[in-house]
């Protein structure tokens, strides 16, 4: 499966650039800092659950020692009772206090992520989106935005509260104890904390490979499932799944290396936990036979280790979460800094008022600079006229739709719309001025009413039925069970060809703009559907500046102007009548349909 060049593998064994790191961190920044006074007072609630966590076990040692043989008083060690279950709540008081805070910065930064990320894919060019693959694409999307998730929730409820709790716990062992547990705690810390990033690091590539496995799989799903019909006209099933299993098999193998190594860092950190724990309860257990410290003593130390290493250990999965989280957003982020082929000029206008003439001057184009498309392209629209544009397949009649909507930017000459340059118009007021009855119609899984409304939507219900009126549509749609809230299906698969089609025309009427095209409008429709709907779209197109891109020579008798294209030339120009008193190519091919058409009649 052939992947974008907009989204390159990364070599394996490459471990994260440190640069893309602090990259992602100051793309979330500006999302949280928008709620500056919850982070605050988040980080607040954060310090004083863990002031209250490390003050227990100290409350705990006071209590053994009031309660060792010869100790009398019993109010002190209620007292320190009712202080212990104090700390507790308050430390689970504080957390809660924390998340509650913390919980809309969350989402809120996620959401907003997310739709930055989807507004800049609809702002790319068609280039590419014609060379991406959905299915991978769309898991990107969903993994970063998760992980982003991830990302700031383990930063906040773990990294940051271990990080106090350690400098706290290292603080009271300096003070109340001798240097010894400190050294002891601080090498046991390093190693834990050198060995889980040398480790975590190492295993980059193997979940790299894990996601890029994944990502493919899901395209070649993706694919096949959307070309369902094909696979099943060659009865390629057994195809289909021999190519989804050969990248399954590879993510199998990548899944299972991801969770052996993991295997392996997990009994490292351990160990190094057990020697650490060792050293350190030799030492204190040593200090209550010398009588330099307490039953109480050695239970806080005790308590401090739980304490410590339990969150440490925790630490080590929450840095490998957050390393694989910043993989999983790699993706995503490539994504944003896609560069957009077609952008507006910064000093770009609104599509003028009322009438308006199109200009194709001079035009030359080509999708690939080895294979030009159109050359030297000269003609105009008058307003309110119509020109056709007719030619066998490749001549380039379809680009003229795509240059014209500004989906690329001609290579040569310009397009001009009332005598400006459509490069120095905006593209949404330029697209929302024109109206296309595509060839290949696509349609949204959702109703025919949603279908039909999305050309205007803020149109009214008896617009829309107005719309499907006009595109012989109404009648058909009423005799349906579920009427106009019956759903069409994946890209309108369940819909006939020609009524994707007049869904399609129904949506461009109801758009109702100065600038109509109809590309291939009837290819899909019988002559006495493509009759019917032919008067009513000579009837939208009354007063428009319209374009016709036709195969049918039927169907632009009427236009005001016809041109022949050929390997992207107009090889000849004029009326229907004209034209074939000419009797040039356009002749020929108005001859050899009328034959066609008798023969089928016949």
């Amino acid at each position: 499966m052939r992947h974008s060049a907009a989204l390159p593998k990364p070599p394996a064994g490459q471990a994260l650039p440190e640069r893309h790191v602090w990259l992602t961190l100051r793309t979330l920044l500006p999302y949280l800092w928008a709620y500056r006074l919850r982070v605050l007072a988040a980080l607040g609630c954060l310090f004083a659950a863990k002031v209250a966590n490390v003050t227990v076990p100290i409350v705990f040692k006071h209590m053994i020692d009031d309660l060792s043989p010869g100790e009398q008083a019993l109010a002190l060690p209620v007292l320190l009772l009712v202080l212990y279950g104090l700390l507790r709540f308050s430390t689970s008081l504080f957390t809660e206090l924390r998340e509650f805070l913390f919980a809309r910065v969350t989402q809120r930064a996620v959401r907003q992520v997310a739709l930055e990320v989807f507004r800049h894919l609809h702002s790319l060019s068609l280039r590419f989106h014609l060379e991406r693959q959905t299915g991978g694409v769309s898991r990107d999307i969903e993994r970063g935005t998760r992980s982003i998730s991830s990302l700031i929730s383990y930063t906040l409820y773990s990294i940051l509260p271990t990080l106090v709790e350690i400098g706290l716990v290292l603080g009271i062992l300096f003070v109340k104890y001798d240097l010894g547990f400190v050294i002891i705690t601080l090498v046991s810390l390093v190693s834990y904390i050198v060995f889980t990033v040398t480790v975590s690091n190492w295993r980059i590539d193997i979940r790299r490979a894990v996601n890029e496995s994944d990502s493919a799989a899901n395209t070649r799903a993706v694919d096949s499932l959307l070309n369902y019909e094909t696979v099943k006209y060659f009865n390629n099933e057994a195809w289909e799944a021999r190519r989804y299993d050969e990248q399954m098999l590879k993510w199998e193998d990548a899944a299972t290396r991801s969770q052996t190594t993991l295997s392996a860092l997990n009994l490292g950190q351990q160990a190094i936990i057990a020697l650490g724990v060792t050293a350190m309860m030799w030492r204190a257990a040593n200090g209550v036979v010398d009588g330099n410290m307490t039953i109480g003593d050695l239970v806080l130390v005790n308590a401090f280790l739980i304490q410590l290493y339990l969150p440490l250990n925790f630490l080590g999965i929450v840095y490998r979460e957050i390393r694989q989280a910043l993989t999983d957003i790699e993706r995503m982020f490539n994504l944003l800094k896609e560069h957009r082929e077609i952008a507006d000029a910064p000093d770009a206008r609104d599509l003028p008022e009322g009438p308006l003439q199109v200009n194709f001057a001079a035009v030359d184009f080509a999708y690939d600079p080895e294979r030009p498309i159109l050359h030297n392209l000269d003609f105009a629209i008058a307003p309110g006229k119509t020109v056709a544009v007719v030619g066998h397949s490749g001549a380039g009649k379809s680009t003229l739709a795509r240059l014209l909507f500004r989906f690329y930017d001609v290579t040569g000459g310009a397009i001009r719309i009332n005598g400006h340059d459509i490069r120095k118009i905006r593209q949404s007021s330029l697209r929302a001025g024109i109206g296309i009855v595509p060839q290949d119609t696509v349609l949204f899984n959702d109703s025919i009413l949603y279908n039909i409304h999305y050309g205007r939507p803020d149109a009214s219900r008896e617009e829309v039925f107005a719309a499907a009126r006009a595109a012989q549509l109404h009648d058909f749609i009423e005799s349906l069970p579920q009427k106009y809230e019956t759903r069409v299906g994946e890209r309108g698969l369940k819909l006939s060809g020609g009524e994707k089609q007049r869904v399609a025309i129904a949506r461009a009427l109801l758009k109702n703009p100065p600038i109509l095209i109809f590309d291939e409008a009837t290819s899909a429709l019988d002559s006495a559907t493509e009759r019917a709907i032919q008067t009513q779209l000579e009837l939208a197109a009354v007063g428009r500046t319209t374009l016709i891109i036709a195969h049918r020579l039927s169907t632009v008798m009427n236009a005001d102007e016809i041109l022949v294209m050929q390997s992207g030339h107009v090889i000849e120009r004029g009326t229907h009548a004209a034209l074939l008193e000419a009797n040039g190519g356009y002749a020929q091919m108005w001859m050899l349909q009328q034959l066609e058409q008798a023969s089928e009649n016949g």
